[in-house]
């Protein structure tokens, strides 16, 4: 159960967190310190931000009002959307909302509403969630609350009475003087605007966080922002300051080159993205030797292989050394310039002459490694244990 649920951390649920409910409610039933210890430590270190939420969902709904009161807090750490699809899951999934929930969004949105530029922000990003907690739980708004969210009547000082300005504004430059003074996000400008002009992105882009520009990479380059020599300077500006930034996520960085087709620098710079990322979080210091199984089973495992091959270079600070195998070894090196990390993008190119082909051995790879004299103090094998020939234990007698 352990293992299991410390292996779900490797995926991202796109949403479907009734598929990992299941895992969680036998994690907290038997073993509750550790589920306990493991939200808040996820907490603290963890990237995926559904996995956070299902901590606070099933902590809320415990048996143990020590977890309820953990959940409180935790609770309190979320974006709004977060919250509303917390509240779904006790509903839909879990099947009760105690109200010891009930009384920790109360206090959310209560904090949010006291401070008028958080609650205005939420409101901007999040509107339809903000009326979902209210209405579902039924929380009476405050004044500004009521105002914004139910009677359509944003006050004019707040953002969102900017936003019907925007889509009324006969110009570009007055467009993006307006999403510059009041902070538009992108996600919300773009529904506003009838076209997108450079001026008006250059004014999105200065806008948003390195991590915005990341989630909307597809976005940007489906509006033209990439062919713009200007706008395409202001992205790699805010993907500069990305490796740096520890509020970027990895997971969304790997998920930018999956989603979209860029240009190799670009695609680069997020692969750099990540293994910062990576390396700010971890660090391996022994000699490791990674095998992948290149049999005729394995093709998928392969690609998964070549990030991995990514990630462990990324962080390691020891010899590191990767072999494919099938009934034969071959030696797999990553061509970069000295003192570089190889990219997931030279590990594309490493393995591009490796098929999924032929039988399993895997003590072929050990052999050549001794042969070599190659010493390491940890292998990582990735193999789907089809076969196993008299070569392995050869090999490890020899060991």
């Amino acid at each position: 159960m352990r293992v299991s649920i410390l292996n779900s951390f490797l995926t991202t649920p796109h949403r479907k967190l009734e598929e990992l409910a299941p895992l969680h409610t036998s994690a907290l039933e038997h073993d509750p310190l550790f589920y306990s210890r493991l939200a808040l430590w996820y907490f603290a270190k963890g990237e995926v931000r559904d996995h956070k939420l299902l901590f606070v969902a099933h902590l809320a709904t415990s048996e143990y009002p020590e977890f309820r009161e953990a959940a409180w807090v935790l609770l309190q750490k979320l974006a709004p959307y977060e919250v509303a699809r917390a509240l779904d899951h006790t509903k839909k999934v879990i099947g009760k909302t105690p109200r010891s929930f009930k009384g920790a969004v109360a206090h959310y949105l209560q904090t949010r509403e006291n401070n008028p530029r958080q609650f205005d922000g939420a409101a901007l990003r999040a509107r339809n969630d903000l009326k979902h907690l209210y209405a579902s739980l039924r929380i009476k708004p405050g004044p500004r609350a009521q105002a914004i969210l139910f009677d359509e009547k944003p006050p004019e000082d707040s953002p969102l009475f900017a936003l019907k300005s925007l889509a009324q504004a006969a110009t570009s430059e007055e467009q993006a003087r307006i999403i510059v003074e009041q902070k538009i996000p992108y996600t919300t400008a773009i529904g506003a605007l009838k076209s997108m002009t450079p001026v008006i992105l250059v004014a999105l882009i200065n806008a948003m966080s390195p991590q915005e520009v990341i989630n909307n990479m597809a976005s940007l380059k489906k509006r033209g922002a990439m062919d713009n020599p200007e706008v395409k300077a202001l992205i790699d500006q805010k993907l500069a300051e990305a490796k740096t930034n520890k509020r970027v996520s990895t997971m969304k960085a790997r998920k930018a080159l999956e989603a979209t087709r860029l240009d190799v620098e670009t695609e680069r710079a997020l692969t750099e993205i990540m293994d910062q990322r990576i390396a700010d979080k971890v660090e391996i210091k022994r000699p490791t030797a990674l095998f992948v199984d290149k049999s005729g089973s394995m093709s998928q495992a392969i690609t998964v292989s070549k990030q991995l091959a990514a990630l462990i270079s990324a962080v390691t600070t020891a010899d590191f050394y990767v072999y494919a195998f099938d009934t034969a070894a071959f030696d797999i090196k990553a061509d970069v310039p000295a003192g570089k990390r190889a990219a997931l993008s030279d590990w594309e190119k490493a393995f591009q002459f490796i098929k999924a082909n032929g039988g399993t051995s895997l003590g072929v790879a050990l052999a050549q490694m001794m042969k070599k004299k190659q010493y390491v103090e940890q292998i990582l094998i990735v193999t789907d244990e089809g076969e196993q020939r008299a070569a392995v234990g050869r090999c490890l007698g020899g060991v």
